[in-house]
């Protein structure tokens, strides 16, 4: 079975240590090439662009800032995501972000990579 994220770098935005190491652990295991965990949105901004990443995991609170703005640049830049979250408020998700899935905490690996991989285009939608 060809693996889902082969070759992808994928930016991990997660601010609580273990869950970071778990998706870390899941993106390498499904075959990503570079992983990239930022817990504070002051380090995206110290890096040029969005071009190091091809795909990101975006927790909706970052150390109590919303994420939602850089949502709107990734999806300004045309890189494909998906939010992981266990922030409740699904709604403003929804009208704001309507085409990119929000997988709820606590979520299995299973769903959280699938959900990136129909983002990258790799997998079909279930």
């Amino acid at each position: 079975m060809p693996l889902l994220l082969d070759g992808l770098r994928i930016l991990v935005l997660e601010d609580e240590f273990l869950i970071a190491m778990d998706v870390e652990q899941l993106c390498r295991d499904q075959g990503a090439a570079d992983v990239t965990i930022v817990r504070d949105l002051a380090e995206i901004d110290q890096r040029d662009g969005l071009s190091w990443f091809d795909a990101a995991i975006v927790d909706l609170m970052l150390g109590g800032a919303s994420t939602l703005d850089f949502a709107g640049r990734l999806r300004s830049a045309g890189v494909p995501f998906v939010f992981a979250s266990g922030y409740s408020d699904a709604e403003e998700i929804e009208s704001s972000f309507p085409e990119v899935r929000l997988v709820a905490k606590p979520y299995s690996g299973e769903d959280l990579i699938g959900a990136v991989a129909v983002a990258c285009g790799r997998a079909k939608a279930a």
